[in-house]
């Protein structure tokens, strides 16, 4: 992790619309922080510190501590979170915020050694929290909303003429993408299709709800319309109970999914192989839980060459453009603390600091996915972020090709920025044929779009 420490003032050169940016403190790096003392005790002048200087503190005591907690320095490692504690706070400015979380995610991985401990406090938040999260996201951030547009237009792009189209959701969890859908094939020169969705989803209610939206939709705008349920996780989705027919012209959409496919054991460990602390919290170290499970490389190349086998005509894929990886804790710590002081950047500048919508989206949202990509690993780590690059490289070898997004694809989602009334710090740019949807210069999400080598017949 110290190559990883020095590198860090290079990693980007973004600045914020706002005083207490995280994005402004990272940018700093290269200057020392004030002087403190990891065995320090609590001076009211630590609350007085300048917002600069803060969020100095925390960034240095954080990949302090990050470095503790992978060499097995627990001591060294509770100091620092001891100081942690006293200069971050969850309703304080965003840097102050998002060390709140990144610390508990240290000090969760740290308690890892007491795996008694450490499983009582992971408490799920309700589903319908974590719903209500993914709607306060989707209004206080433009990048899922763009992304719906941008994916729209690609399908109704590849989907003309067709008669009979069907789309499988490989994660259907809010109606909002197909209602736009529907208005769009609405408004076909030649008329709107038959149009059947196929959603995706472990949690029967959320399906239901989403096919009531729509059919209600539908039968208003006079299409032709079906909705599928399909109960399962996607890692064990069997495409058989797809119910693809004959002459269906077929889309597959992924919005922030495929990655869960990456979920691992970590690697397997020799039998009697004594691991020292260090190695034990740094790397991913999990015995397997049932030796006949596929590797994690064969878990995703099998479901996407299931779908592939399937022939559709366009597959549409949206995912966090990161790298959270890594099988150590060094090689995703200062990446996840990149990528999140982004996001907890977009989040100042839309939502007031009183917001209970933003609160809900960094608790629920955010916090537990710093958490799972710090705390986490083996099959416990679903949040394992890649970039485009890397995904693209999977979807050649599962029989895929790249089919660029159009030009009237992309200029619909620069334009959806100024409509929905979001700051200047916000952009949309393309990359080899894909979306990358931006904050400042960082790209934060991209959206990419395939075809079969193949085509089917209908």
């Amino acid at each position: 992790m110290a190559s990883l420490l020095r590198n860090v003032a290079a990693q980007d050169d973004g600045s914020s619309l706002v005083t207490s940016s995280p994005f402004k403190t990272l940018s700093m790096m290269s200057l020392p922080p004030p002087s403190l003392s990891p065995s320090l005790s609590f001076s009211p002048w630590l609350r007085e510190l300048k917002s600069d200087e803060r969020g100095l503190c925390l960034i240095h005591h954080l990949l302090n501590c990050a470095n503790h907690v992978a060499a097995g320095s627990l001591d060294r490692a509770n100091a620092y979170l001891e100081q942690i504690a006293l200069l971050a706070d969850r309703n304080g400015d965003a840097m102050q915020r998002i060390a709140s979380h990144f610390s508990e995610a240290l000090a969760r991985r740290a308690l890892r050694l007491w795996p008694g401990i450490y499983h009582s406090l992971d408490s799920a938040f309700p589903v319908a929290e974590s719903v209500f999260a993914r709607r306060n996201f989707l209004d206080l951030c433009p990048f899922l909303r763009v992304a719906y547009v941008v994916s729209n237009q690609a399908i109704m792009e590849a989907m003309e003429g067709e008669k009979v189209v069907h789309i499988v959701d490989l994660s259907v969890a809010d109606p909002t993408q197909w209602l736009s859908l529907l208005q769009g094939l609405r408004r076909r020169p030649e008329g709107p299709p038959h149009l059947k969705i196929t959603g995706v989803h472990e949690h029967r209610d959320l399906l239901n709800h989403t096919a009531a939206c729509l059919s209600k939709e539908a039968e208003r705008l006079d299409i032709p319309f079906q909705f599928n349920s399909v109960v399962t996780k996607l890692e064990n989705l069997d495409v058989e109970i797809l119910r693809i027919k004959t002459g269906e012209a077929l889309a597959i959409n992924s919005v922030l999914q495929l990655h869960t496919l990456l979920a691992a054991d970590g690697p397997k460990v020799a039998g009697g192989q004594q691991l020292t602390l260090g190695e034990f919290l740094d790397k991913d170290h999990i015995p397997s839980r049932d030796s006949a499970m596929p590797s994690p490389a064969t878990r995703v190349e099998s479901v996407l060459a299931a779908l592939q086998g399937l022939s559709p005509m366009l597959m549409v894929v949206t995912e966090q453009e990161a790298d959270h990886n890594g099988s150590s804790l060094g090689e995703r710590f200062v990446e996840a603390l990149f990528y999140y002081a982004a996001l907890f950047d977009c989040l100042d500048s839309t939502a007031a600091r009183a917001s209970v919508e933003r609160l809900r989206v960094e608790k629920v949202l955010l916090g537990e996915e710093i958490k799972n990509i710090i705390a986490c690993d083996g099959w416990e780590r679903k949040e394992r972020h890649e970039k485009v690059e890397r995904w693209a490289r999977r979807l050649h070898a599962a029989g895929f090709r790249a089919a660029p997004l159009s030009h009237y694809s992309l200029l619909q989602g620069r334009r959806l920025l100024p409509d929905l009334g979001h700051c200047e710090g916000y952009n949309v740019r393309e990359e080899k044929g894909c979306l990358m949807m931006c904050w400042q210069d960082r790209p934060l999400f991209s959206v990419s779009s395939w075809k079969c080598n193949k085509q089917p017949f209908h």
